[in-house]
């Protein structure tokens, strides 16, 4: 991952200023997708006054029926791999894209514990789904701490890595 302005603040509320600021001049703007954060990122986005100027709307799909009802997601997928995984990410963010009037998405599906982990996605994994213009891609990330720690820090790399899409 890329270093963001070396010495810069880098603190949620930062990040996000930031985002709005790199989104409105580029003219685009932004739809979430959120399983794991509840939320989180819409609300960070929100807290900035002036932002219907380039958040056009977020997706709480916490469970696999809104997931699947809400952004179309395959129920194959689901059954396949379960939520937290590439190609879960990837619908979800696709789907916030076509159910949005936004060119720039982000969609995080992740195990913030502290339950649910298994052998193979253990409390922290967090898969991402980025789309900007031209280009989706997906990132699996593992943080650590417990429930509050896994979510900030995924609200916090989702505006990073958005951040370095953009720039």
């Amino acid at each position: 991952m890329t270093d963001l302005t070396p010495g810069a603040p880098t603190g949620t509320p930062d990040l996000a200023r930031r985002l709005a600021d790199s989104l409105l001049a580029k003219q685009l703007k932004l739809v979430t997708a959120e399983s794991c954060t509840g939320g989180m990122i819409a609300a960070a986005c929100t807290d900035l006054a002036g932002s219907s100027a380039w958040f056009e709307r977020g997706f709480i799909t916490y469970s696999n029926d809104a997931k699947m009802e809400l952004l179309g997601v395959e129920e194959r997928i689901l059954r396949r791999a379960g939520a937290v995984c590439e190609g879960v990410a990837r619908a979800m963010v696709q789907g916030a894209l076509s159910h949005a009037k936004a060119r720039v998405a982000v969609a995080v599906t992740g195990v913030a514990g502290p339950t649910g982990a298994s052998p193979s996605k253990p409390v922290g994994t967090v898969w991402f789904g980025f789309a900007v213009p031209g280009q989706v891609l997906t990132e699996k990330c593992h943080f650590e701490g417990d429930r509050a720690a896994v979510r900030a820090a995924t609200v916090q790399h989702a505006f990073t890595r958005l951040l370095e899409l953009l720039a």
